[in-house]
C-alpha cells in the first residue's frame, strides 16, 4: 500500500470510525451515567478505542506483522465488539424512543398553582430517572450480546476449518476424469493473530482429503516473506498426485506479490501467473488478482490465460475474486474457484458483501459459468466468525 493510499484509506477510517464512537459513547456512557467519576473513565475509553483500533490497521505495516500481534489483538477485538454494539443499539433506538416519548398520567399535572412547580420539576426527575434506567438495561443487553456473538464466532475462527464436499458436472469433462478432485482452500491470511499451527492444521486438513490437485486462490499472506517465512513453510508439506497451484489475491500485492509469488514456489506451490497448464485432459488457468494493476503489477489477463487454447476441453479457472467470472464467461469458462468473501466473515457482511460479488458462499452461476466460493480457511481482521465458519472444500468434478 502506498503513501497516499495509506492516508486516504485512514481518512476514510476516520470519517466512519469518528461518528460511530460518538454515538456509542452517547448510548453507553453519557445516557447511563451522571456527571462524575464514572463518566469520565467512560469517556476516557471511548478516546483510546478508536485509538487501538486505527493502530490495529497501521502498526503491523509499519513495525512488522508479528510485532505488532497485541496492538492487532486488542484493535480488531474491539472492533468485532463495536460492530455488533452499534447494529443491536441502533435495532434498539425505535422502541427505545416510543418508552421515552410515553406520556405520565394526566393525573399528576392536576395539581393546584401553589403546587405545580413542585410536581414539574418531581416528573422532571422522574422523567430523567427513567431514561437513565432505559438506558442502564439497553447498553446492558447490547453489551452481553455483542460480547457473547465474539465470543463464539472467536471460538469459530480460531478452531479447525470445516471440510465441505461438492460435486459439480462439467459437460466436456472426459470420462476417464469422472471423480477427479481438487482441494480448494482460500484466504488462509497468515499474518499477526495466526501462527505455524494455524498453517499446519489447514495443510493437515488439506492433505486428509487425498485429492488429485491442490488450488490456492490467494490472500495467503499478510505480511512480508521475512516475517512469515517459518510459517508458511508448512505449504511444502501439501501432498496431491498432480501437485499445488497457487493464483495472487489482493492481499500479496500489500504483502510483497513478487516475493511471495517466488516463495510459494520455493515451496513446491506452482504460480499460475495469467497462465493455464494442461492436466489429464482439462486445462487448469489462473489469472492475477485485479489489484494488481494498482500496484504496476499488471492485473488479471484473459486473454493470455485463456486465449487460443483447444476448446473441446474443459477450463477450470483460478481466481481470488468471484466478480471477474463476468469477464471469464467470454471466454466459455467451465468453472472458476475463488475465495475472497469469507463468506462475509460475520453476519450481516454476507448481505453487503452481494454489492460488490455475485457469489459470496458456494456454487453459483455468471452469464453461464458455474462459479463455487469457499468461505475461505483463516480470517482477516478480527479473529472472529459468526454465520461463516472457515472452510476447504473437495470439488469432484463429474462427467455430465
Amino acid at each position: 500500500m502506498t503513501l497516499l493510499q495509506g492516508l486516504i484509506f485512514l481518512g476514510i477510517v476516520l470519517l466512519v470510525v469518528g461518528p460511530i464512537h460518538w454515538y456509542l459513547w452517547r448510548r453507553l456512557v453519557k445516557d447511563t451515567t451522571r456527571p462524575g467519576r464514572w463518566r469520565r473513565v467512560g469517556t476516557i475509553t471511548f478516546l483510546a478505542l478508536p485509538t487501538s483500533l486505527i493502530a490495529a490497521f497501521v502498526l503491523p505495516r509499519v513495525l512488522g506483522a508479528t510485532t505488532g500481534f497485541i496492538v492487532s489483538l486488542v484493535g480488531y477485538m474491539w472492533l468485532a465488539v463495536l460492530f455488533y454494539l452499534l447494529l443491536i443499539l441502533l435495532a434498539l433506538e425505535i422502541p427505545r424512543q416510543l418508552v421515552l416519548r410515553m406520556k405520565a398520567p394526566k393525573g399528576e399535572v392536576l395539581q393546584s398553582a401553589g403546587t405545580i412547580a413542585p410536581v414539574i420539576a418531581e416528573t422532571e426527575a422522574k422523567g430523567v430517572e427513567r431514561r437513565v434506567v432505559l438506558s442502564r438495561g439497553a447498553a446492558i443487553f447490547a453489551g452481553l450480546t455483542a460480547t457473547g456473538l465474539v465470543g463464539y464466532g472467536t471460538r469459530v475462527a480460531l478452531g479447525p476449518p470445516t471440510l465441505k464436499r461438492i460435486a459439480i458436472p462439467l459437460s466436456k469433462l472426459p470420462a476417464g476424469m469422472d471423480g477427479y478432485r481438487i482441494a480448494l482452500v482460500s484466504d488462509i491470511h497468515m499474518g499477526p493473530l495466526t501462527g505455524l499451527a494455524h498453517t499446519r492444521r489447514i495443510v493437515g486438513a488439506i492433505n486428509g482429503m487425498s485429492a488429485d490437485m491442490i488450488a490456492i486462490v490467494g490472500d495467503l499472506v499478510d505480511g512480508s516473506v521475512e516475517e512469515l517465512r517459518d510459517e508458511a513453510a508448512a505449504l511444502r508439506e501439501l501432498r496431491s498426485r498432480d501437485g499445488a497451484f497457487f493464483v495472487t489475491g489482493n492481499h500479496e500485492y500489500y504483502s510483497g506479490a513478487e516475493e511471495w509469488l517466488a516463495e510459494v514456489g520455493r515451496l513446491g506451490v506452482r504460480p499460475l501467473r495469467n497462465d493455464r497448464v494442461e492436466i489429464r485432459g482439462l486445462d487448469l488457468s489462473g489469472v492475477d488478482d485485479i489489484t494488481g494493476a494498482q500496484f504496476d503489477l499488471g492485473g488479471p489477463d484473459f486473454g493470455k490465460a485463456l486465449g487460443g487454447r483447444d476448446q473441446a476441453r474443459p477450463v477450470i479457472l483460478l481466481a481470488h475474486q468471484p466478480v471477474v467470472a463476468r469477464d471469464a464467461a467470454r471466454y466459455k469458462v467451465d468453472l472458476q474457484l475463488s475465495g475472497h468473501t469469507h463468506g462475509g466473515q460475520m453476519v450481516p457482511f454476507n448481505y453487503i458483501a452481494r454489492l460488490q460479488q455475485p457469489v459470496i458462499s458456494g456454487l453459483g452461476e455468471v452469464d453461464g459459468t458455474k462459479v463455487y466460493v469457499t468461505n475461505g480457511a483463516g480470517f482477516w481482521g478480527p479473529p472472529v466468525r459468526v454465520g461463516a465458519p472457515p472452510d476447504i472444500t473437495l470439488v469432484e468434478l463429474r462427467a455430465a
